[in-house]
């Protein structure tokens, strides 16, 4: 049965929002006074700087005296709801989720971008499933994580070619849930990123649309570093020295590109020239680079990005995803500059 389904950040969320936005992650300030004393970050595992951090135990390094708790998560769908429980500080999420939870007032900020997404989440078809065209998808079964990114360039590549949603079976899956169905056969496209994506073209895959591709005609996406607004007011120098332990992964990553991907290698599950690969199909930028106008900004009238949040959140209103869109300011609110400047 041919069916779109909706998404939307639920009451629940909502709910828990208005009874744990008190509720802090990190503990009490080390005995400098400027630092938490544990700090809890959500990630996923995505080839960019902050999965090097973590490879290379970085942060730990930078922040001795901190406790540094890593969260996997599979989506960031999952990130803002554990944003919303307080159960993490600091998380990771596309650009796509990252829209829907200003738009529902989540209580964060984005202090970095992790990448740009290149070619690293694409639509992988089945070669077996005679795929040669997106108009060639009417009819067949797609999966995606809704409320991601990949959801929203899957929606994108649809409309650009002109076909309704509703010709084709659009499954909600995470990508592990993704990566079983494709092995069972139950699927015959999927829209996700790497280390799944990889997965899928190594198994009868082929790649027909790249998120690249479609940022080049107007669908713009990213992974996005988001902090919960009264972690970052508490803790300011903490998100500024992080950043820097950013930096300095992206920076490793360009003088020694080998090393990064040695480190890498073992959390993608991969071997170090393929995960040299993924590294590649991302784009990786310092905190200087992203205080450009098309990006982040150096003040909230001069983000670009904000404006990619807010068009981002119009398309979604547009396919009736979402019920409506905060105006340009709020977007220009929720993006803190101030984090990105020694």
């Amino acid at each position: 049965m041919k069916q779109r389904k909706r998404f939307a950040i639920t009451a629940i969320i909502t709910s828990l929002m208005l009874t744990l936005a008190l509720t802090a992650c990190g503990k009490d300030k080390s005995e400098s006074g400027s630092l938490p004393k544990e700090v809890t970050i959500g990630y996923q595992v995505i080839p960019n700087a902050e999965l090097l951090v973590k490879a290379k135990g970085l942060a730990e390094q930078k922040f001795p005296d901190v406790k540094i708790n890593w969260k996997p998560f599979d989506s960031g769908r999952d990130v803002n709801t554990a944003v919303a429980a307080g159960s993490i500080d600091l998380g990771l999420a596309g650009s796509v989720p990252v829209s829907i939870g200003i738009s529902n007032k989540l209580g964060y900020q984005v202090y970095f971008l992790h990448d740009i997404i290149g070619d690293a989440e694409s639509l992988a078809v089945r070669n077996s499933s005679n795929i040669k065209s997106v108009k060639d998808l009417v009819g067949k079964n797609v999966a995606t994580p809704f409320g991601s990114t990949s959801h929203f360039s899957l929606l994108s590549a649809l409309k650009l070619e002109g076909v309704d949603p509703a010709q084709v079976t659009i499954l909600d899956l995470q990508p592990q849930d993704i990566l079983a169905a494709w092995q069972r056969k139950d699927i015959d496209a999927a829209f996700v990123w790497n280390p799944t994506l990889a997965k899928l073209t190594a198994d009868d895959g082929s790649i027909l649309v790249t998120a690249q591709q479609l940022s080049e005609k107007g669908a713009i996406t990213a992974d996005v570093g988001v902090v919960r607004t009264k972690f970052a007011d508490e803790y300011p120098d903490f998100v500024k020295q992080y950043v820097g332990v950013l930096d300095e992964a992206v920076q490793l990553y360009r003088d020694k590109p080998e090393e990064a991907a040695k480190a890498l290698a073992p959390i993608l599950s991969t071997d170090e020239a393929d995960a040299l690969a993924q590294t590649k199909q991302l784009v990786w930028l310092t905190s200087k680079e992203q205080q450009d106008a098309k990006y982040l900004g150096s003040k909230p009238e001069d983000s670009g990005f904000a404006k990619v949040l807010q068009e981002t959140g119009q398309f979604l209103a547009d396919q009736k995803l979402v019920e409506s869109v905060p105006e340009l300011k709020d977007y220009e609110a929720a993006i803190r500059q101030d984090s990105l400047k020694p």
